[in-house]
């Protein structure tokens, strides 16, 4: 998809096409917008059946940061997999700044999710994510990732 071209609208059939996680690691559910190269928003179901509920808490379940934060960084991913060529490929964290966990996000939640590409230079990137649930902010983070031609380490192209 060229960088001008926004795309609306990928269920997730069309979002394996561009992200290789899979279940149960596949944090997004639907996007609902992404203009290659500049930004992507969507959502995550949060449901009672995702594993980690089982030990995080069972008694008052409550969705792990981490997980969280993995939602954010795949949807900042997708401003990049949707450029032509990239497709696939693999980004990985670098490092996350400025990590905020600001309230619970629990079963039957909704976690809408905005990422903002700043930088991108063909291999390394830099952007900002948030996550709502009903319009208030839960979680938010600054990212820095590169694209990886496949599993391997950080250094490949």
């Amino acid at each position: 998809m060229r960088e001008t071209e926004k795309l609306t609208e990928l269920d997730i059939c069309e979002i394996k096409k561009y992200v290789s996680n899979r279940y149960p690691f596949l944090m997004i559910d639907r996007v609902i917008e992404v203009l290659p190269g500049k930004y992507a928003r969507g959502y995550k179901n949060v449901t009672v059946n995702e594993s980690f509920f089982q030990g995080h808490f069972p008694d008052s379940p409550l969705m792990p940061g981490m997980i969280q934060a993995e939602a954010l960084l795949q949807m900042l991913s997708l401003t990049v997999l949707t450029i032509d060529g990239n497709a696939g490929k693999i980004v990985r964290g670098v490092s996350a700044d400025k990590i905020r966990f600001k309230e619970r996000v629990v079963p039957g939640s909704r976690i809408d999710i905005e990422a903002y590409l700043n930088e991108w230079d063909g291999r390394r990137g830099t952007g900002n994510v948030r996550g709502l649930v009903k319009d208030r902010e839960v979680c938010s983070a600054e990212f820095e990732f590169v694209l990886t031609g496949d599993t391997g380490d950080l250094t490949d192209g």
